[in-house]
């Protein structure tokens, strides 16, 4: 016979991988079944604990009403802290879990939701979920061990809700005559990539130039989880996958951008650009798919050239390939980033050449110093070809 605690907690740990929630009456037996001699009344209040917890985020959940949140990260069960829009530290939130293994729970679920497997064979996962009300989470889960402070969760609540340009200009992105200039970088079809730090606004900027793309175009999106979320009659996304417990199934981003050449691409995106797959969409803008672009995680915009150096370097591309293919490829870099007054396009660049053929970062546009010559003449030739 199962004390009510050890009851509460078996089948809980039962729940957290159910694809669904059972009904009342299912739950109601399902206790019954597991306990054995119990009353009706500790029947109803395992309910009411099970049901609190499986659903949604469990304990997280009421972060969700919090104005502007962007990140819910768990390190552990006493550390729960949260992003908001506009800030640029952490701050702590006011709920603790009992235990890791509460924590733990929490995560299995969540990762099961995706359609991921986590446990002590596969310690991590991440994934995204749709909630009923629309709101779209991305999810990343690592247990412990490897985690030595606990099990650690992050979500990422997702914006959806289409942004333009121009909305981003009313927001204090950029000034207007940048907006101008992103139009006509998108109408000519130039190739870009965008850089930035983690939550600085890759994500929204990329978003917001696909929604400027002619919608009768067909773009390709490659994903390691989706998150953009465009208005664009056209986009059709692809996600990678990983392998199953068999070791079978993986889908890389490096497979995708090549199916995308088989798919009749007016233009390839790249979500994130995170490994080998820089090779591949580098060979892609630079045989006749022009247009096209991605983000990168860098800590600056003339950190670009060494880090897709060293992410091509997984591809088994050559140091001096990898430069000449970049430079050729590129035909603008953009850096966004969190500032004391929000997040900002902080930087333009363009690519340019040394003797010996590696790529340097010029800054042709600075958000506080503003244009250079060479801007200048980019800009009046870009407008030019847009209104031809």
């Amino acid at each position: 016979m199962h004390t009510t605690d050890t009851l509460f907690h078996t089948l809980r740990q039962r729940l957290a991988t159910a694809d669904t929630i059972p009904a009342p009456h299912e739950l109601a037996a399902l206790i019954r079944a597991e306990a054995g001699l119990i009353t009706d009344q500790d029947v109803l209040d395992l309910m009411t604990k099970l049901t609190a917890g499986a659903a949604g985020l469990g304990p997280l959940e009421p972060l969700l009403t919090i104005p502007g949140l962007t990140d819910i990260l768990v390190s552990g069960p006493a550390r729960v802290r949260i992003a908001t829009t506009g800030s640029r530290h952490l701050a702590d939130a006011d709920i603790t879990f009992a235990s890791d293994a509460d924590v733990r729970e929490l995560a299995t679920r969540l990762a099961h939701s995706c359609g991921r497997r986590l446990d002590d064979a596969h310690p991590y996962a991440d994934g995204r979920i749709t909630r009923a009300d629309g709101t779209s989470l991305r999810i990343h889960a690592i247990l412990n061990p490897p985690a030595l402070t606990g099990t650690c969760l992050s979500i990422r609540v997702l914006n959806t809700a289409t942004t333009t340009l121009a909305d981003l200009e009313a927001r204090g992105t950029m000034p207007p005559h940048i907006t101008r200039f992103l139009h006509a970088i998108v109408d000519t079809r130039q190739n870009f990539l965008i850089s930035g730090g983690t939550g600085s606004g890759k994500t929204t900027l990329l978003a917001a130039l696909i929604a400027h793309m002619d919608p009768r175009q067909r773009i390709l999106a490659v994903e390691d989880t989706a998150e953009l979320a465009p208005n664009h009659p056209g986009l059709v996304t692809l996600t990678s996958r990983a392998a199953n417990t068999e070791g079978h199934g993986e889908i890389t981003m490096s497979t995708l951008i090549t199916q995308c050449l088989r798919m009749r691409p007016d233009r390839i995106i790249v979500g994130e650009i995170r490994g080998r797959e820089v090779v591949d969409l580098l060979t892609a803008l630079n045989t006749g798919h022009s247009g096209g672009g991605g983000t990168v995680h860098a800590n600056s915009i003339r950190d670009i050239p060494s880090r897709l150096e060293a992410l091509a370097s997984l591809g088994g591309l050559t140091r001096e390939a990898t430069h000449s293919h970049m430079h050729s490829a590129l035909n603008v870099s953009l850096n966004v980033a969190h500032t004391p007054t929000g997040r900002k396009l902080t930087h333009i660049g363009q690519l340019t050449q040394d003797a010996r053929g590696l790529c340097h970062m010029s800054i042709i546009w600075d958000h506080r110093h503003g244009p250079t010559d060479t801007w200048r003449e980019l800009n009046d030739r870009l407008l030019q070809e847009a209104n031809q």
